[in-house]
């Protein structure tokens, strides 16, 4: 006779046992998996064609970046791997160690052991790879907020608020004080989002909203917003006016040149003279859906686009059939984090967004956005695997 529990079956035959140990990787989502891949492979290759000329120009190997972004691939793949083969309830259980461990690394961040680029302490030199804690901080809030909304099993009270607001503010300030506004902003969401499902009733939720209102009104009136902070993210409302053509503004006006002259079928793979010439300002990071609107215009755009479109219908159709709170909180929270990244970076390159600093997932040059975005996209996999 047979019994069913998380999703095993478990039978006196050894054989039927290896047979139901595989089940759960049987039920993967291969059209999630392929979307995801696909954003990735096309990312390689503007990364690549982004700073070609640029490196050719100066003796450097037109591939560093791709390598390195390279290695950072294989590191995702054991993640993804990895956070597939664990049943994610049990990962619930892990959630306060992964979550205090992520809060220490954006501490020390801030130490002398973080590294300063450009004004900002975002980075952890380890072994001369430097790493982004912030990253890996979106899961471990994330994994809080669905831990704390789990408990409270459909009927989060004032305690369980109160528990997601101190998960999420804690690291929102280390993260603020790097300084990096953007991420800060994606926590808030996520806290948000997951009130949201977790079913918080309207007037907490106004509550919150009041109160984070104020927040801000406060923090730029005692001056813990810096004036050139506001200047970047009021910059694209006046991208036209050459009076700032120094600021960021720059950039918006740059990127719309190069997104512009793609029109239709765009100028080519490495044929995009915006992108050659390194007009548009970290075309490989933040601007890296610049290369991709010049050098393959509005069909390319279209087609990653449609990717992620794929990856948020997936995400949302798991976060549906997620078979407890926890399941759900964390599929819609990722789904949330990657909806208002992808909108807000391709909403600054064609001048709708202000500039704010986050990443294209899965497309720009960074090792530590990539592995943790196929850490989620793991997470997303195994809740769905699991969902019976």
């Amino acid at each position: 006779m047979s019994t069913y529990d998380r999703g095993f079956v478990t039978t006196p035959n050894s054989g039927s046992r290896r047979s139901a140990m595989l089940s759960p990787l049987r039920r993967i989502d291969g059209v999630l998996l392929a979307a995801v891949l696909a954003l990735t492979g096309i990312g390689f290759v503007a990364i690549y064609s982004s700073n070609l000329v640029a490196l050719t120009t100066q003796d450097i190997s037109p591939t560093v970046f791709v390598n390195r972004q390279l290695l950072a691939l294989m590191m995702a793949l054991i993640v993804l791997t990895v956070a597939v083969t664990f049943d994610y309830r049990d990962i619930r259980t892990a959630t306060p160690v992964l979550y205090v461990a992520a809060v220490l690394l954006l501490i020390v961040t801030l130490t002398p052991l973080g590294t300063e680029i450009r004004g900002s302490q975002r980075w952890i030199l380890l072994f001369g790879v430097q790493l982004q804690a912030a990253e890996f901080a979106k899961i471990g809030v994330l994994l809080a907020l669905a831990a704390v909304f789990h408990e409270a099993k459909g009927q989060p009270r004032l305690a369980h608020v109160a528990g997601a607001i101190a998960v999420t503010v804690v690291p929102t300030m280390l993260v603020f004080l790097q300084p990096d506004l953007g991420t800060s902003i994606v926590f808030l969401w996520v806290l948000a989002v997951a009130c949201v499902v977790a079913g918080v009733r309207l007037r907490g939720l106004i509550a919150m909203g009041v109160a984070a209102l104020a927040g801000v009104i406060a923090a730029v009136q005692f001056g813990l917003i810096q004036s050139y902070q506001i200047g970047r993210l009021t910059a694209f409302l006046n991208a036209d006016d050459p009076t700032i053509a120094q600021s960021a503004a720059f950039q918006t006006r740059q990127s719309l040149i190069a997104i512009g002259s793609g029109q239709f079928a765009g100028r080519g793979l490495f044929q995009g003279t915006q992108t050659s010439l390194s007009y548009v300002p970290d075309n490989h990071t933040d601007f890296i859906f610049t290369v991709i609107g010049e050098e393959f215009g509005f069909v390319g755009s279209t087609i990653v686009l449609g990717l992620f479109f794929v990856v948020v219908w997936r995400g949302l159709r798991i976060a549906i059939n997620a078979k407890d709170v926890f399941g759900s909180v964390v599929a819609t929270g990722i789904v949330a984090m990657l909806t208002l990244q992808m909108f807000v970076n391709i909403g600054m390159t064609v001048g709708i967004m202000p500039v704010t600093g986050l990443p294209l997932p899965f497309l720009s040059y960074g090792g530590t956005s990539l592995i943790a975005w196929f850490a989620m996209v793991g997470l997303l996999l195994n809740i769905h695997m699991r969902r019976f």
